[in-house]
C-alpha cells in the first residue's frame, strides 16, 4: 500500500484515514490471539461513532493490504462458511512508524537523490 503524505496533519493522519488507524490501534491493543475483520469492522464504526459508516470490505482491504505490508499477520482458521483471517501484529506501534519513514525517504532517494540527502542534512543540522 503506497502512502501518500499530507504534510499539514498530525501524527498518522499524515499517511492513513480515522478508520485505517482505529482498525490498526485495535489490533495492535488486542491479545494475541488476534482478531477477526467483523471484530475490527464493529469496533471501528463504534469509535466513530455514527460520524460515518465504514464497509466491512474497505476494513478487509485496509487490513490485507497491511498484512502484504508487514505491518499486521494473520492466521487462516476454519469457521462456519469456510475460512476467515485473524488478524494480528506483524509490526508494533514504534515500528510502523519507522517503517513509514523509511518507505518515504527511500521513494524520495530514488526521484530526487541529491536533494533528498542534501535536505536530511538541513533538517538534521537544525536539529542540535
Amino acid at each position: 500500500m503506497p502512502f501518500v503524505i499530507d504534510p499539514d496533519k498530525t501524527g498518522f493522519e499524515k499517511v492513513l484515514r480515522d478508520y485505517q488507524i482505529e482498525a490498526l490501534r485495535m489490533v495492535w491493543d488486542d491479545n494475541p490471539k488476534g482478531v477477526n475483520s467483523r471484530e475490527v469492522y464493529q469496533h471501528v464504526n463504534r469509535q466513530l461513532d455514527g460520524v460515518r459508516t465504514i464497509s466491512r470490505a474497505s476494513i478487509i482491504n485496509f487490513l490485507n493490504a497491511m498484512c502484504d505490508e508487514g505491518v499486521l499477520a494473520y492466521v487462516e482458521e476454519t469457521c462456519k462458511g469456510g475460512t476467515r483471517r485473524k488478524y494480528s501484529t506483524g509490526l508494533d506501534e514504534e515500528e510502523f512508524k519507522k517503517h513509514i519513514a523509511k518507505s518515504v525517504l527511500e521513494s524520495l532517494l530514488k526521484d530526487f537523490p541529491e536533494q533528498t540527502i542534501e535536505a536530511v542534512k538541513e533538517t538534521l543540522g537544525g536539529l542540535d
